[in-house]
């Protein structure tokens, strides 16, 4: 009986077996023909190969990317797939045969190329999908209306690509949708507010476009809504209180917009946050209390560089998850946040609080923290670090430390607030000024108002007699009105005033001093003859080496040194040349004191000889030059963007890049730094915007065109040049040989081809196929610096960042959007280069409202030698996540002429 059982289990499960192989069978064949002929066209249209799509098997079992059921087509995939020779020298958007499979549910072609615009009918014939996916498929056009009848579609995805135009309101018909990816593309106009209609969206992303206007309240109503990212955008107004509502939101982008208004109180109801980030803003005002002590799931909060104030709430240590947070460039103030005793969470994550306006001791070890920047307040005292693995910045404080503000600055800071400074250490503890009686305020004013008076009595006084006196010499030029005019006496001419006390220019030197360190200004100690000074070499008497510019009053004009010497009392930065005192004593000689660099400038620090018999001279190694060119693009984004008003340096060059010990640029030359042409106080409002700089000087530096910031981005394209090439001196030079050599030379220089850049490569560098894409991309920065229209250069910002992250200006993810965007300081930074090249008609569609750029070519290569490294020094680059773009290939030179001729 029980062997009868037995058989009897075993027949069952045969038969199951079998009619499972059969609806297996029956699902894995294609049964309709209307299907397959859709299917072999699609394979024609699109290009693709025989061994991905082969025409004799059957597409269910054999193609890649094809899914069925119940015998009709239900997914098509082409992504990663390749198209053949043919198909690749003309891609298009060609589809149409994609109308007869019905039963479609999800189309991927993510990372194909598909340029063209997305069929209408998309939203009429394929009832049934549910995913559509055309992520970085170069497509361009508008986004078709008609997709709003897609009622099953729950993921809809067109990132990176070249659409344009409004963001239809249809789409707010979607009610299924979950996620909606509009990211990278150019599209304009408002967030429609029937986005407050999708009843189950999930993921929200419109960064990276060209939105305006304010964020739909009726996006509070998205209570299923996790991630919401509209960055890099021109969205203006005040933050939705709504969003109070997104109780599952998870994180949210609002950075790099023009918002404005506080922070609302409603954000406090976001438990579930991780991610809060709204940089690069105008909001204002304090800090909801209790923000982050509510917020308890949150890991990376980012307010930097917008115009919050108040004080930092001590929660900020309480915050069990956080890894970073960044409140840098705002107005907050007052002393640290307390330190609470349990802080040992927080400790591991990274804090940013510089550029603002904290002030009081740090009572503390900066050892505790991971990583700590506090640079740019006005904490005074001492500090203590007791971990040396730890990192922490301190620069540009009222610190018993190297590289603080100035001592008139810090006093200003604290008396402003009635508080007591310590005078950095010194005896005499500076208290605040003690409050005046009401009988000494009224005694005060009474000697005011008498002083006013007088002064307007004796200035009367003084106009009178100066109406006599012209009246007076009236008559006696009439007298001499033809008689001639001898020279003048050399003893005659007027005395310059003596030298005002130069405050926080270093220390005073006697000119004895600096005779001794030099030997006297000794030949052997002559450095060079520049075109502010003679620079030299000294030793002062506690084996200090520095270098000694001598300026001659009797070659050079009294300003060229006082200019300096003023930058420098208001100039503190990390990447410029370090003041260490002045001698004005002398009456015809003026002695300024620098810092040694050990490295000495670029120019003669890129070729080295080494120890081998042969005399070889070996040059920096790639990572150097890469720190090198991001250390003095630093430097000169201080000046353009972080002085007010923007200062223009005016000699960048290979000479004033200045290396220390560990090949860390301070720039030098700063003789000829002047405040940017038109900025002056007749333009306090363009100044205060900070708008992109407008003028347009040539690429020479004649006239009155060096004093502007593209200029100094010209200037530094030719460096960037010197440094991929190893052709030195082109910086410095604007001859016609040098103009012929670039006009060979940038041809070779293609968002397109990498290897290209190999011609012009400086043949010493050894490098891999990662160091070669920073390489390549450092190349493309360069060339759009050396854009013959200024307006159309970079700003140093731009460049700053491509320089941090070179692999993003290139990487191949980054060539599938070719959309041209304009460069203001919401822009992502690639835009700033590529925007700039022109792009023909036939690969790319016209965005209205947006210019085309242009581009231009120029340069060839010239012979180097070997590679020296810089002692195993590590270059560091951001890896933030930017907006990726593919940019058009730029004109000809002759070409672009002619277009600016018309």
């Amino acid at each position: 009986m029980e062997a009868q059982r037995n058989a009897l289990s075993i027949f069952l499960l045969a038969v199951i077996l079998f009619l499972i192989q059969c609806v297996v069978a029956q699902k894995a064949r294609l049964s309709s023909p209307i299907e397959r002929r859709a299917l072999l066209d699609l394979r024609a249209s699109l290009g693709l190969r025989g061994k991905d799509w082969p025409i004799k098997s059957d597409p269910c079992s054999s193609w890649l990317g094809i899914e069925c059921r119940n015998g009709s087509v239900s997914k098509i995939s082409v992504s990663g797939l390749k198209r053949t020779r043919l198909g690749r020298l003309s891609p298009k958007f060609n589809v149409d045969s994609m109308v007869n499979l019905a039963r479609l549910v999800s189309f991927n072609a993510s990372g194909f190329p598909l340029p063209g615009s997305i069929p209408d009918w998309f939203g009429n014939r394929l009832a049934n999908l549910e995913v559509l996916d055309l992520r970085s498929c170069n497509i361009s056009g508008s986004i078709p209306g008609t997709l709003g009848n897609l009622s099953r579609l729950t993921s809809l995805y067109l990132h990176d690509n070249n659409l344009a135009g409004l963001i239809p309101a249809t789409l707010g018909l979607l009610r299924n949708l979950k996620f909606l990816d509009l990211s990278v593309n150019s599209l304009t106009g408002s967030i429609p507010s029937s986005f407050g209609s999708f009843g189950n969206m999930e993921r929200l992303e419109l960064a990276s476009n060209y939105l305006s206007e304010s964020i739909p309240p009726s996006l509070g109503t998205l209570r299923g809504l996790q991630v919401f990212n509209v960055s890099d955008n021109n969205l203006s107004g005040s933050i939705p209180i709504q969003f109070g509502n997104l109780s599952r939101l998870v994180k949210l982008d609002l950075s790099r917009n023009s918002l404005y208004g506080s922070l609302p109180e409603e954000l406090k109801m976001l438990r579930s946050l991780k991610m809060m980030i709204m940089a690069d803003n105008e909001l204002e005002g304090r800090l909801p209390v209790d923000l982050f002590s509510s917020l308890v799931e949150l890991q990376v909060v980012d307010l930097s560089r917008n115009k919050l104030d108040g004080a930092l709430n001590a929660t900020i240590w309480s915050m069990p998850k956080l890894q970073s947070l960044d409140v840098s460039s705002n107005n907050f103030t007052g002393p640290f946040p307390g330190l609470r005793s349990n802080i040992s969470a927080t400790t591991a994550a990274m804090f940013n609080l510089s550029n603002n306006f904290f002030y009081g001791t740090l009572n503390f070890s900066l050892g505790m923290f991971r990583f700590i920047d506090l640079s740019g307040n006005y904490f005074e005292g001492k500090v203590v670090v007791n971990n040396t693995k730890r990192y922490a910045i301190i620069d540009r404080n009222c610190l018993q430390a190297l590289k603080q503000r100035t001592l008139e600055d810090c006093r200003l800071f604290y008396t402003d607030r009635g508080l007591s400074f310590d005078n950095f250490g010194a005896p005499g503890t500076m208290q605040p000024p003690p409050a005046e009686s009401s009988s000494e305020s009224r005694k005060r004013l009474i000697f005011i108002l008498a002083g006013v008076v007088g002064g307007l009595g004796f200035i009367v006084l003084l106009v009178l007699i100066l109406v006599l006196v012209l009246r007076h010499n009236k008559g006696i030029g009439n007298q001499r009105r033809n008689a001639d005019v001898g020279p003048v006496p050399e003893g005659d001419s007027p005395q310059l005033p003596k030298d005002p006390t130069i405050a926080g220019a270093g220390d005073p030197f006697t000119y004895e001093q600096l005779l001794l360190a030099t030997d006297n200004f000794s030949e052997t100690n002559l450095i060079k003859q520049g075109h502010s000074g003679d620079l030299f070499r000294g030793i002062l008497e506690a084996g200090i080496p520095v270098v000694i510019k001598r300026v001659s009053l009797s070659s050079f004009k009294k300003e060229s040194y006082m200019m300096e010497l003023d930058l420098f009392r208001k100039l503190s930065h990390p990447r410029f040349v370090l003041l260490l005192g002045h001698c004005l004593e002398h009456e015809t000689e003026k002695l300024l004191v620098y810092k040694h660099m050990p490295n000495g400038d670029l120019a003669n620090s890129f070729y080295r000889a080494t120890n081998s018999d042969d005399d070889s001279l070996q040059s920096l190694d790639w990572i150097t030059r890469l720190k090198v060119a991001t250390g003095a693009a630093e430097g000169l984004f201080h000046l353009h963007h972080e002085c007010n008003p923007s200062l223009v340096h005016r000699d960048v060059q290979a000479s004033s890049i200045l290396l220390d010990d560990k090949f860390e640029v301070r720039l030098g030359s700063l003789s000829e730094v002047r405040a940017q042409e038109g900025d002056t106080h007749q333009n306090v409002l363009k100044r205060l915007l900070r708008k992109p700089q407008t003028s347009e000087p040539g690429p020479s530096a004649s006239g009155s065109s060096s004093t502007t910031c593209a200029y100094d981005v010209y200037c530094f394209g030719k460096v960037l040049l010197e440094l991929i090439t190893g052709k030195l001196g082109i910086g410095k030079a604007e001859d016609a040989s040098t103009k012929e050599w670039l006009e060979q030379s940038l041809p070779c220089i293609s968002i397109y081809e990498k290897e290209l850049v190999t011609k012009i490569m400086d043949p010493s560098l050894i490098v891999d196929e990662d160091l070669l894409e920073e390489v390549w991309a450092m190349a493309i920065v360069a060339r759009s610096c050396l854009n013959p229209k200024p307006s159309k250069r970079p700003s140093m910002k731009h460049i700053l960042k491509a320089l941090e992250n070179p692999l993003k200006v290139v990487r191949e993810e980054s060539f599938s959007s070719a959309r041209l965007r304009t460069t203001s300081s919401r822009r992502s930074w690639g835009s700033a280069f590529f925007g700039s090249w022109r792009q023909s008609s036939s690969e790319s569609a016209t965005i209205p409202g947006h210019q085309n750029r242009e581009g231009f070519s120029g340069f060839r290569q010239a012979g180097r030698l070997g590679s020296h490294g810089s002692d195993g020094i590590e270059h560091s680059s951001s890896r933030k996540r930017l907006s990726n773009e593919v940019f058009p290939e730029p004109m000809e030179m002759q070409d672009m002429e002619m277009l600016d001729e018309n």
